[in-house]
């Protein structure tokens, strides 16, 4: 039943039938590919595989002439032999800007680079096990990604974002309809994600039983399953409390009683009304820039590194496996603490 399960269980069961969709309408030897995948990828990260995957056999299905005749399920393993480096050039470029059912559909040079990615994944496995003799993904060129800059908010924004969620104030009239009842919930969600910088699947994740305040910690699952605690400060603690004295006198759907953050429709909160909600109140601070969930990841990480200056303790509490990682995302002001250091150390003393 769904309420033995937890949240990760229950969309670990989602993505596993949504993969097997998939599969089904794919030829039948990508399952071999899937199936190697089982325990070192993500459920997630395998249904964005699988789509790539099928959206390249149906350009070539539709814009080749050697496979103007193949319906998706005709290809065999050797087909990929006939496949090459210049077709996925001419697939990389297609998907640039194209039509599809009579709408106008674009790809950004990094969702390029992830399709190019998939297929070198794909062809990888069957040029390694020698099913095929010939690797024409590895002709193709990486698009190029230029780097963005951190869109984060300033403490500024944060404060006047925290104090709007918990007034309305500069809440449209339709808004306000519907501030009253759910504000000591937002306040509560966003507070947390705000001073914990977890994830929105992480957040909307949480069962009742995750908090603990005794500790003043939330138990987590991570990207890819791992369990951790993540530990929050007096303020969320505050308003945590405000939330689950108001948590008691809710009755939740079956499937749903042990979810913490709850909808206005009884059900668990997901990721995509997380997503409106910060869009929602981002905008009563800033229209200039777009903050999403993962922005106001992105300031915690940075409040956490401009107030520690320990770039391993901020890849430990954010849950990046790679230190790497958090080192790109936060290279800016890495370097503006190179600089500062630059006359710490003194070579001759007067």
């Amino acid at each position: 039943m769904a309420t033995n399960k937890n949240y990760v269980e229950q969309m670990n069961n989602k993505y596993a039938k949504q993969l097997k969709g998939l599969l089904d309408e794919m030829p039948d030897f990508c399952v071999e590919y899937f199936d190697s995948l089982e325990f070192n990828k993500q459920a997630r990260t395998k249904i964005a595989y699988a789509l790539d995957i099928k959206g390249f056999f149906k350009y070539l299905i539709d814009d080749t002439k050697k496979f103007a005749n193949y319906d998706i399920k005709d290809f065999r393993v050797e087909d990929l032999d006939k496949i090459t480096g210049q077709d996925i050039s001419n697939y990389l470029r297609y998907i640039k800007s194209y039509n599809r059912h009579g709408k106008d559909v674009s790809n950004s040079a990094s969702s390029a680079k992830r399709k190019l990615c998939a297929l070198r994944r794909f062809y990888n496995y069957y040029f390694r096990y020698e099913f095929i003799k010939t690797n024409p993904s590895l002709k193709v060129d990486m698009p190029v990604i230029h780097d963005k800059p951190i869109v984060r908010m300033e403490p500024n924004e944060v404060a006047e974002f925290l104090d709007n969620v918990e007034s309305g104030n500069k809440l449209t009239k339709n808004q306000l309809a519907k501030h009253e009842k759910l504000k000591t919930r937002d306040l509560a969600l966003l507070t947390l994600m705000l001073g914990t910088g977890i994830r929105v699947s992480e957040c909307v994740g949480l069962d009742i039983d995750d908090v603990d305040f005794d500790n003043d910690r939330i138990h987590i699952y991570r990207k890819g399953g791992a369990e951790s605690f993540v530990y929050f400060g007096d303020e969320a603690r505050e308003a945590l409390l405000d939330y689950m004295e108001e948590r008691k006198q809710l009755t939740p759907k079956e499937g749903h009683e042990n979810a913490l953050f709850i909808s206005s429709k009884n059900s668990r909160l997901c990721v995509r009304s997380v997503e409106l909600l910060v869009k929602k109140y981002s905008r009563t601070v800033t229209t200039v820039k777009h903050i999403t969930p993962h922005k106001l990841r992105s300031t915690y990480g940075t409040n956490l590194y401009q107030e520690s200056g320990d770039i391993y303790l901020v890849a430990d509490v954010l849950g990046h496996k790679d230190v790497n990682t958090t080192r790109k995302h936060y290279a800016d002001l890495i370097d503006e603490n190179k600089r500062a250091a630059r006359n710490m150390v003194r070579l001759r003393k007067e």
